[in-house]
């Protein structure tokens, strides 16, 4: 970088040295000695003349100054003019060697999320289990914040939120493969158009774009590390090997300012007595990742944060795993942030903040504007100059609605309490009751009005009143999936109506808990296992087990059976692009080729870069007679 912006002006002196020396004029004139001739009557000559000459010199200086005709050789004017030219160059050459070095001082940018990782098992949140020492010493350094609150129980809605700054209602973002909206502002992104090297190193299928549940996430990113394979069970990675591919990436070549995300998805699977075990190798990792930023000398002047996507609830309120509850378990999660040169170590932040403050805070911690788009606050003014004082921290779940066909549920955090609209309502004093046991919504009626309308006001700044409405089918793809026999699909299902509709999930968290061990069987092969279970609930209307079951019909090659549960988990869920995949292939197997297209083409809308997609595609265009467009499929596939 510094090279050939130097070696120019280097080139450019030695030409204009050259130039001046050969015209005998120019700055090298002015410095030079003049030789002296040794001939006998030129010394006596200059002894007798020598009064004369400065004498001529002084007038003629005084000639130019006032702008008369000007005599051959060096002038008082000429001189001025080759020393700026001289300084000039100086500078020149100064500000091009300064330039380069000042974006060499711009900080890297390391977010580590952790997959499920709950706040009591840290041990710089008071836990005294001994699991984290690496996070620990890594909180020395850093920000701690005591009280950080997700946005979301989920993976894809969480890092939405985390990586956009805005909430659930406006990135629309959910579980089922909704595109990342272009729009919306995008932390790498934005550090991309700064000059940022970026690069993401994901551990779950859920943070693939092109193969997962996340199409859109790899924007602004030269490099997205996850190439998951749909088709094989467990598309997943550890966080020891997430973070050896990505040290490979720091260590093959300069980078320069450097964006870096790591997804740690050691915890995702853990339950039971293999969830400590599995936050300690979350934590190794972690250590595995510092001790080789300080090996390159890229820990100091590195800003890193920490943060967990959502907490897990392992067996609390009856949710085995997390996704539905908005209780502490699941929402509730470590946050620690390390300045460049370690800014603000050991400083706690008592108050309670937000994933959605996430993407404002590396931003300003970067000297990057923040986008008037995104919905949090930077928590460097709240560290400095108000770490004790509260927020208020919303927090939803569209999942039971979505999945299971119940009601939508939200939360307000405001002082002391936790305030849960669902068609039960739940209050509850965390102060004196932090597992959130007794609810109060029947005792304490001031209380729960003031929660209930504060979440009123804050829901009234969004469209739809808060609702989500999942961006659904188009009207030309409304009309082509009508033509199939799909009724009512004008706009997927949603809980735009005035507060909580549908069953209350409390009533019915046994079920979800056994149809997510189903799918979480398919997932890893075990396809036998989970059938029964997802017949047993496909009888009631639930998206999530007509999918799975229809799903895992169609690996067993049953197709029939597979084409009608997937039929109706998109009349469930008619922007689910998996479910229109998983259909689209099985009419294709089962020799429908016309209609299979339909759907393989809502899936291609929706899952642009995924070669499955393509490449069923073009198998379909083949035998519908479509030679150019199945080549154009294949091209893609290729891509």
């Amino acid at each position: 970088m510094l090279t050939a912006p130097m070696t120019g002006v280097i080139a450019a002196e030695q030409d204009n040295k050259t130039e001046d020396q050969q015209s005998g004029d120019g700055p090298g004139k002015f410095f030079q000695r003049r030789p002296v001739s040794t001939h006998p009557h030129v010394r006596s000559h200059c002894n007798e003349c020598a009064q004369d000459h400065r004498r001529e010199h002084r007038e003629a200086a005084a000639i130019r100054l006032w702008g008369a005709e000007e005599p051959s050789g060096i002038t008082l004017i000429t001189m001025l003019h080759r020393l700026l030219w001289l300084w000039l160059l100086i500078v020149t050459a100064a500000v091009l060697v300064y330039i380069p070095a000042l974006a060499v001082t711009r900080p890297n940018i390391v977010l580590i999320t952790l997959e499920s990782a709950r706040a009591d098992r840290m041990g710089f949140l008071g836990s005294t289990r001994g699991l984290t020492p690496n996070l620990d010493g890594l909180a020395r350094q850093s920000i701690v914040f005591e009280r950080a609150y997700a946005q979301a129980p989920l993976t894809v809605v969480s890092h939405a939120t985390i990586l956009t700054g805005t909430y659930p209602q406006t990135h629309q973002v959910n579980e089922f493969a909704s595109p990342l909206n272009s729009a919306l502002p995008y932390l790498p992104d934005l550090l991309h158009a700064r000059g940022y090297h970026t690069a993401a190193f994901v551990g779950s299928i859920r943070l693939d774009p092109k193969n997962g549940w996340s199409p859109g996430f790899d924007r602004g990113f030269d490099v997205y590390d996850a190439g998951f394979d749909p088709a094989r069970a467990n598309g997943e990675r550890t966080g020891d090997q997430v973070v050896t591919r990505a040290i490979k990436w720091i260590t093959s070549s300069e980078h320069g300012p450097t964006f870096l995300w790591l997804h740690l998805n050691d915890l995702q699977s853990a339950s039971g007595n293999t969830y400590d075990r599995a936050v300690t190798s979350a934590d190794t990792a972690v250590g595995k990742l510092i001790a080789a930023l300080r090996t390159q000398k890229l820990s100091e002047n590195s800003i890193i944060a920490v943060v967990a996507d959502h907490g897990e609830s392992l067996g609390a309120h009856a949710e085995e795993t997390h996704g539905v509850f908005l209780y502490d378990e699941t929402i509730r999660v470590p946050l620690l942030l390390k300045l460049a040169q370690n800014e603000m170590a050991g400083r706690h932040v008592k108050g309670r903040v937000r994933l959605l403050d996430i993407a404002p805070t590396v931003l300003e911690a970067a000297a990057v504007p923040v986008p008037s788009q995104m919905q949090g606050q930077s928590l460097l003014r709240v560290a400095r100059t108000s770490p004790d004082t509260d927020q208020p921290a919303y927090s939803r779940s569209d999942f039971p609605q979505q999945a299971f066909g119940w009601s939508v549920l939200e939360s307000w955090r405001g002082g002391k309490y936790l305030y849960i609209r669902a068609p039960k309502v739940e209050l509850y004093d965390l102060s004196t009751d932090p597992g959130a046991t007794r609810n109060l919504a029947s005792t304490a009626k001031a209380t729960l009005t003031t929660m209930a309308s504060q979440l009123e006001a804050f829901d009234s700044r969004f469209e739809n009143g808060g609702k989500s409405d999942n961006r659904g089918l188009s009207s030309s793809e409304v009309q082509k999936l009508a033509s199939l026999g799909y009724v009512g699909l004008e706009r997927p299902a949603s809980s735009a109506q005035s507060g909580p509709t549908g069953a209350d999930p409390k009533d019915n968290i046994a079920q979800a808990n056994q149809i997510l061990q189903a799918l979480a069987n398919i997932s890893q092969g075990r396809i036998e296992k989970a059938l029964p279970i997802l017949q047993q609930a496909a009888a009631a209307k639930s998206y999530l087990a007509q999918y799975g079951l229809g799903a895992a019909l169609a690996r067993r090659q049953q197709y029939a059976q597979a084409i009608e549960h997937l039929h109706k988990a998109i009349e469930l869920q008619p922007n689910s692009a998996w479910a229109h995949y998983e259909i689209g292939a099985s009419l294709a197997k089962s020799g429908d080729f016309k209609t299979a297209a339909v759907h393989l083409e809502l899936a291609r809308t929706r899952l642009p870069k995924f070669r499955g997609v393509h490449l069923q595609l073009a198998e379909t265009y083949e035998h519908l007679g479509k030679t150019a467009e199945a080549q154009a499929e294949r091209k893609k596939a290729a891509q």
